[in-house]
């Protein structure tokens, strides 16, 4: 995996031809939902794609197998080398698939399947298969190709206690607060924004040992933390913009601030530089 940092002027599509990767592998690898991109944006990069094959079938066309396949018509084009959109019945087409990053197996939908019989027989659920698949209905074509979770993602073993948000709280320090990422206490919740209600109660993982080096077994007797001047995030923000604000580079936020990603949250707290 590497990363790019979004110049004035470039697209997904652009970005996807440049990298020879598709619009929905970037867009999977940066959890971005719409193709809308902005200036000083640091996005990941999937160094491999790969394909599946289809051959057309009668009544068949570029919109229709996009569709199937979660993909786009200018996709299709471009890693098949088409000069026209026209198609032949038995013609062969290769089908973008993201990089198998994740644990699922692909299979093929035969005739007299429906995603409850798959889903028992691979022991998953319809929910998963159809989240994996960004399927919106239960509705399948034969032969229509279908990721399989082979794995289930479980819980920590570990106990949950409960934490009530006040006033000023956001998920980002409550995060923190509790040494875990925001998308995990999201994901704990089930919560599908960032805003959160003054009172409203969050399940955060109860640490079961702390073996952790103290402050002082790091720094020594007497340290102090240092003052900080900090900045917090707003709409629209992102590390590049910001590092470019203060005259500092995004290099030193990431380090500063002990981010594990580029991605910021609104009302996120950051550290620029010490306090003189």
């Amino acid at each position: 995996m590497q990363t790019y940092i979004v110049q004035r002027g470039d697209t997904l599509y652009g970005i996807s031809r440049q990298f020879g990767v598709s619009i929905n592998s970037i867009k999977q690898a940066n959890n971005i939902l719409s193709n809308f991109i902005s200036p000083g944006q640091v996005l990941k990069i999937p160094t491999e794609e790969t394909s599946i094959i289809y051959i057309v079938k009668k009544g068949d066309s570029l919109y229709s197998i996009a569709k199937k396949y979660n993909t786009t018509v200018d996709e299709l084009i471009r890693i098949n080398n088409l000069k026209t959109t026209n198609l032949q019945i038995g013609q062969q087409l290769r089908i973008p698939v993201e990089e198998n990053t994740q644990n699922y197996i692909i299979y093929t939908v035969k005739s007299g399947d429906n995603l409850y019989s798959i889903a028992r027989k691979y022991d998953t659920t319809v929910d998963e298969i159809k989240k994996l698949n960004n399927l919106s209905s239960n509705l399948l074509s034969i032969n229509q190709q279908l990721k399989i979770p082979t794995q289930k993602q479980d819980e920590p073993v570990e106990n949950y206690g409960t934490y009530t948000v006040k006033s000023g709280d956001n998920l980002y320090a409550i995060a923190r607060k509790y040494n875990i990422t925001v998308d995990e206490l999201k994901t704990i919740n089930n919560l599908k924004s960032d805003l959160l209600s003054i009172g409203q109660v969050l399940k955060v993982p109860i640490e079961t040992n702390n073996n952790e080096p103290t402050m002082e077994a790091c720094y020594g007797t007497g340290y102090v933390e240092p003052s900080y001047v900090t900045y917090t995030v707003k709409s629209g923000d992102n590390l590049y913009s910001i590092a470019r604000k203060f005259d500092t580079s995004v290099a030193n936020l990431i380090m500063l601030n002990d981010l594990s990603s580029t991605n910021l949250s609104i009302g996120q707290v950051l550290k620029i530089r010490e306090e003189k």
